[in-house]
């Protein structure tokens, strides 16, 4: 009788555990699913010229990529891309510049989890991943530090010392970081967009990417002392700056007050 009695309270417990969870588990499958068809949708009428029917990627006739394979870039290219106007472009070109964003914030999810159920890549980061404000201030003010050291060792190349952007060879160019909302950076040290490398967590830790977010707010927190910041190289800048437009142009006022001064002439004199 007591193993009996014991069969059935396990009988009835596992069925009150499945009752308790399984509805609301099937619940956010379903959700899951519409909204994978939904984003579906919309990437049929939006995308799949250039990214192909499902996602594959279209090359031409000559051989050129019109639109890359989105299969395994998952959700956070795509919130990085549609959130920030890059995609749709509006013509092929070297790089896709940000505009104002075509898809509100409930399509651009719905448009991610379709991209995401092609292939496993990364998700959508968490506030918690790229925000220092849960830190106390030695915490937060070591984190700019670290990622001030991340970001002039593997940045600066491209982005300047402050993230002020730069040109780059075939039509390319860095953006500027100024105002760049924390999320998107993240997502782009994640996916490597356009000409940038991609920051797995492999190579940088979700920490670190975190650090090097605080640095780049740090930086638009600080007032510009010299007024014009010319990319915030320091000195240097400012001497080559007072050289060329200061010495350079005394010395073309000079030039311009030679070419317009009277000569005299020496009269030739006659016994």
């Amino acid at each position: 009788m007591a193993g009996l009695v014991l069969l059935l309270v396990g009988l009835v417990t596992a069925g009150g555990l499945y009752t308790a969870l399984a509805p609301a588990q099937a619940q956010d499958s379903d959700t899951l699913a519409i909204e994978v068809e939904k984003g579906r949708e919309l990437f049929l009428v939006g995308c799949s010229s250039c990214h192909g029917l499902n996602g594959e990627g279209v090359s031409t006739l000559d051989g050129n990529n019109l639109g890359p394979s989105l299969v395994g870039v998952g959700a956070a290219a795509v919130d990085f891309q549609v959130g920030t106007g890059r995609m749709p472009m509006a013509q092929p070109g070297a790089q896709a510049p940000r505009k104002p964003v075509t898809y509100s914030e409930e399509e651009t999810a719905q448009l991610a989890a379709y991209v995401a159920s092609l292939g496993p890549g990364p998700a959508i980061p968490d506030e918690s991943d790229y925000s220092i404000e849960g830190l106390d201030d030695d915490a937060k003010e070591a984190a700019v530090v670290r990622g001030g050291q991340i970001f002039l060792t593997n940045c600066t190349a491209c982005h300047n010392f402050e993230g002020s952007g730069g040109a780059m060879p075939r039509g390319g160019y860095a953006p500027s970081l100024d105002g760049v909302e924390s999320k998107y950076i993240y997502e782009a040290l994640l996916t490597g967009p356009q000409n940038m490398p991609s920051f797995s967590n492999g190579n940088l830790a979700p920490e670190e990417k975190r650090d090097v977010i605080a640095y780049l707010k740090s930086l638009e927190e600080q007032p510009g002392y010299g007024g014009f910041g010319m990319g915030g190289l320091g000195p240097v800048t400012d001497g080559v700056f007072a050289w060329l437009v200061g010495i350079g142009g005394l010395v073309a006022f000079a030039i311009w007050i030679a070419a317009h001064t009277t000569r005299s002439k020496k009269k030739k004199v006659t016994s």
